[in-house]
């Protein structure tokens, strides 16, 4: 059965290259580019919503004739995942610290905005300056608020996903929105919450539970030494929540 991955705000379909081949053994694996993303298909209005992706994201399954594949995302990937459950379009989901998982206005959602807009600005840099991604701890200080080990992207890749995130045109529509996750109970099939264990953006302790409360019947698991995007610190391990989720159909 096809597999269908899905990233992060400011991210393409390149932050899953590392996990794709420990994948595709076992599914036909499906990365998609998010709507008005670097790569990704034009707005036809904006701002664009939580909705406007999921929109998307069923345009693109239908594309391809998938009905119902197994799905997972990371952030805004994983909250647009669960979404693509609530219609009844995925098998299973593993949602790798979704997005939405928030109380909207709340200082802890505004200090993971901060730490985005931090990212971005490094990422500016770094496309101007690309010498800046070759020393392996300046890619860490600069990726600290995604990732325990941002040296373990080569140059090439952090540039590559520093002009992502510089690339993006819907950062601005979608950063501290107001639009939360909403609660799902019963599930319509299997979700896996595969929360990163040092998730600097939506911490566990915080994010994770209020996930935990809104899907109380989805499985959860930490993914220790991971962070917020815990394909670049720990690709085989995200590799096996995902395959331990879509056995769970």
């Amino acid at each position: 059965m096809a597999l269908v991955l899905l990233h992060g705000l400011g991210m393409s379909a390149c932050v899953w290259d590392d996990v794709t081949p420990l994948l595709a053994p076992h599914h036909e694996v499906v990365a998609l580019t998010t709507l008005r993303h670097r790569g990704g298909a034009p707005a036809t209005r904006r701002p664009v919503r939580v909705a406007d992706l999921v929109d998307d994201a069923e345009r693109a399954l239908d594309a391809r004739g998938l009905d119902r594949p197994h799905v997972a995302g990371n952030s805004l990937g994983g909250w647009v995942a669960i979404e693509l459950a609530r219609r009844g379009r995925a098998a299973s989901v593993c949602a790798l610290s979704p997005a939405g998982s928030w109380t909207a206005g709340t200082a802890e959602q505004a200090a993971g905005v901060r730490k985005i807009r931090g990212a971005r600005r490094f990422a500016r840099v770094g496309c101007a300056l690309p010498a800046l991604m070759r020393p392996g701890p300046l890619r860490r200080l600069g990726l600290r608020h995604v990732a325990e080990h941002g040296e373990r992207l080569t140059p090439a890749q952090a540039l590559e996903a520093a002009r992502d995130l510089v690339g993006c045109a819907v950062i601005g529509d979608l950063l501290g929105i107001a639009d939360e996750l909403a609660p799902l109970d019963p599930l319509p099939c299997p979700v896996t919450l595969a929360w990163a264990g040092a998730d600097a953006i939506l911490p566990p302790a915080v994010n994770g539970r209020i996930a935990r409360a809104r899907l109380p019947a989805a499985g959860y698991v930490e993914l220790a030494g991971t962070g917020h995007v815990p394909m670049i610190d720990e690709p085989r391990t995200v590799a096996a929540a995902i395959l331990s989720a879509t056995r769970r159909a």
